[in-house]
């Protein structure tokens, strides 16, 4: 009974404390983070992965600590909203600042990382230096000498390497051991100029604020600190000085670099180490002005071609469970009817439509993720920066472009880390551009019904260069859209890229692992919420209302097969009707009347209604198309054993007896949704992004514009050529 008090009482006993993990970016904070908390954010071998800050319990022994993992950031004097975030919450302009502070340094390139640690230093509040990449050190030929740099900052410093939990305890020890002391801002170990540091001791005290306080005025950062009076004596010291603001932050980098190199070759100690130049070697291949873009464009071909091999017995497992195995056994289970119906036609044939892409849209996050943590992403980075300098973006903005290929979402949300506002903006307006995981689910649909399984050159074949081609279509999009924006209405200087390459690494089992259950993890609930529900408005919309007229026809003719003495005959006729009855229950269906509505406006595009109605469902998310399309030509089919692809070739128009679905409809369709905003939740996340719905809405109206423009262009180009 006492042991079960005691174990009662011992959380309520320990102290809690607020903790930031702040650092460059790629330091490896977010898998200290990971570590410390049990969490499961994302880590990728790439700058700018969190963009947002993340809280976790970490618990030691005497101390329950709230770690709040930060963006990474460079300095506290900010560039970019995610370094101004930063910089508010360790300073506590924004919040109340952190009772302590890790500052997490890649120990492989200590020098620069140094710089925000003197930083966060200076704020007076308890620092311990968390040491990552100490793995990485060893196989590079680095050692650190720990207590000559924990003497210098006048800090502890701690040997961490996270992913192994190996020095996480003594972090602990040495974090308590730091919140149980008194500190206080300690002097400042780099030297500014002397008519600089004069004026900062003179007017600090007069302004009420610290000498870092005061030099973040001067250096024109301004934060909610900067009150109106010390607005006044910054003002005050740089017309003295005679200088502006941008020449006083290069003063402050020049003084802190100097210190921090002065550091750095007093510990580091560098050994003779035969393989700590491959990283340098294997660049010199995948960096090559001319072999560099083959090997990018070859690996993505690669990618894409697996893409659709790979994924093919999965699928057609899923396809056999969703199509024939469940609906066979809810027909065993339940009487002909409409609760048969929705279940049958509009559940399985719409959720079910989608699901079967899960082994695709795992493929593809497997692949990025091991072209990330392996290192090779930042390269990409840097091979597309000529390209995207002459379209006026930068590399920076390659991260949030990339990320959008995943999601566009978690790619505007990037944007964060771009320091140019019109680079920025212009990021984001393209973002949406690039081919998501939503619209690989429509193009592997329509590819895999209408592109022939044929080879074309080695082992690459049409299928795959197909989706190739329509990745491509929508970078070459977003380069044509952002070069017009930057050269109009976000008129500009381009920035110059400045992006960290990482050491080349082998990917983690583990993180690869919680990558893949996270897609999936979404991925299904997306099916099991959005689709879902779609599935089962779009059902009642094409089963009702039931006319009449339609269906006394239909028992009239029904009962004429009936009384048909030949067997046969009467099966195929009875088969004949039921399609035929279908068609025109769907047809004089809301979804149909709804369809038929909107036909005038699609019909240049060469889409039926029922296109239409695929088109209109998919504004709430693009993979609803699928799943509408499921629904449609589920409803009352006679032909169960059939896939959507099937379906879908095999649909005629009625009057005509002509194909709805052609290769031409099915490319214009393709380059409709490669340009279309149909996701209403990346409208919302750049309303949030953009502070109004000013840039949200003209994004909807070009990229609507452009979807309509490129699919009717297509069109034609079809019919006068082909």
């Amino acid at each position: 009974m006492p042991n079960v008090q005691m174990a009662i009482e011992s959380p309520i006993q320990k102290k809690t404390f607020r903790i930031a993990l702040a650092g460059n970016p790629n330091c490896g904070k977010t898998t200290l983070f990971n570590a410390l908390t049990g969490l499961r954010q994302k880590v990728a071998n790439y700058p700018g992965v969190t963009v947002e800050k993340k809280t976790g319990l970490w618990e030691t022994e005497s101390s329950v600590l709230e770690v709040i993992d930060l963006p990474g950031s460079y300095s506290l004097i900010s560039r970019s909203p995610d370094e101004a975030m930063v910089r508010d919450l360790l300073s506590g302009f924004s919040d109340s600042p952190p009772d302590a502070t890790i500052c997490v340094v890649d120990i492989t390139n200590l020098s620069r990382h140094l710089y925000l640690v003197g930083q966060v230093i200076e704020l007076g509040r308890p620092v311990v230096v968390a040491l990552t990449m100490v793995d990485e050190a060893e196989r590079l030929g680095l050692s650190v000498n720990i207590p000559k740099l924990s003497a210098h900052l006048g800090v502890p410093v701690v040997e961490v390497l996270a992913a192994k939990g190996i020095g996480l305890k003594k972090l602990g020890e040495m974090m308590e051991r730091a919140l149980a002391q008194s500190w206080a801002i300690p002097p400042r170990k780099y030297q500014l100029p002397p008519a600089l540091e004069g004026r900062l001791k003179q007017y600090s005290p007069q302004a009420g604020a610290t000498e870092l306080q005061t030099l973040l005025c001067v250096a024109g950062q301004h934060t909610p600190v900067c009150t109106e009076k010390l607005e006044k004596v910054a003002a005050k010291v740089r017309g003295e000085l005679g200088v502006n603001e941008e020449i006083v932050r290069r003063f402050v980098a020049e003084a802190r670099f100097k210190w921090q190199q002065e550091i750095t070759r007093e510990v580091v100690e560098k050994n003779k180490n035969p393989k700590a130049d491959w990283t340098r070697k294997i660049d010199k291949f995948l960096l090559h002005p001319a072999l560099g873009p083959l090997i990018l464009l070859a690996t993505l071909t690669l990618v894409f071609q697996s893409i659709f091999k790979w994924a093919q017995p999965p699928m057609d497992a899923i396809g056999y469970v969703t199509g024939n195995l469940l609906p066979s056994l809810a027909k065993q289970v339940l009487t002909p009817g409409p609760l048969l119906s929705l279940i049958n036609d509009g559940i399985f044939a719409g959720v079910g439509a989608v699901i079967i892409f899960l082994p695709q849209i795992l493929l593809l996050f497997f692949f990025l993720t091991v072209l990330e943590d392996s290192g090779y992403m930042a390269r990409a980075a840097f091979l597309l920066d000529r390209l995207m300098s002459k379209v006026g973006l930068s590399g920076k903005s390659f991260i949030p472009l990339l990320s959008s290929f995943a999601c566009a979402i978690p790619g505007i949300m990037a944007t964060r880390t771009i320091p140019n506002r019109r680079d920025r903006l212009a990021t984001i307006l393209v973002a949406p551009l690039m081919t998501c995981s939503a619209r690989l689910v429509v193009y592997t649909l329509l590819i895999a019904a209408f592109a022939p399984n044929v080879k074309v050159w080695g082992p690459f074949g049409l299928q795959g260069i197909s989706l190739l081609g329509l990745y491509l279509l929508g970078i070459l999009a977003a380069a044509g859209v952002a070069f017009l924006f930057r050269k109009t209405i976000l008129r500009g200087p381009t920035p110059p890229l400045l992006l960290e390459l990482p050491p080349y690494r082998l990917p983690r089992l583990k993180n690869l692992a919680l990558t893949l259950l996270e897609r999936a993890q979404l991925f299904l609930v997306s099916a099991g919420t959005i689709i879902f529900a779609v599935s089962i408005l779009l059902w009642g919309l094409s089963s009702y209302p039931r006319w009449s007229k339609i269906e006394n026809q239909f028992n009239r003719e029904r009962a004429v097969i009936v009384n048909r003495p030949e067997a046969p005959q009467r099966a195929a006729a009875m088969d004949k009707l039921e399609q035929k009855l279908s068609a025109e229950r769907l047809r004089h269906s809301f979804a149909g009347i709804l369809g038929r509505a909107f036909e005038p406006v699609l019909e240049p595009l060469g889409f039926d209604w029922k296109i239409g109605v695929g088109i209109l469902g998919s504004f709430a998310a693009r993979e609803v198309f699928v799943s509408t399309m499921g629904v449609v030509y589920g409803v009352g089919s006679a032909a169960d054993d059939k896939n959507l692809t099937e379906e879908l070739k095999a649909d005629v128009n009625p009057q005509t007896g002509a194909p709805v679905w052609t290769p031409l409809v099915a490319i214009t369709l393709l380059v409709f949704y490669a340009f279309a905003l149909q996701c209403m939740s990346t409208i919302a996340i750049m309303k949030r992004e953009t502070n109004g719905w000013r840039w949200p809405a003209f994004a909807f109206v070009y990229m609507t514009v452009l979807a309509y423009g490129g699919a009717l262009l297509t069109r034609w180009l079809g019919q006068a050529f082909f």
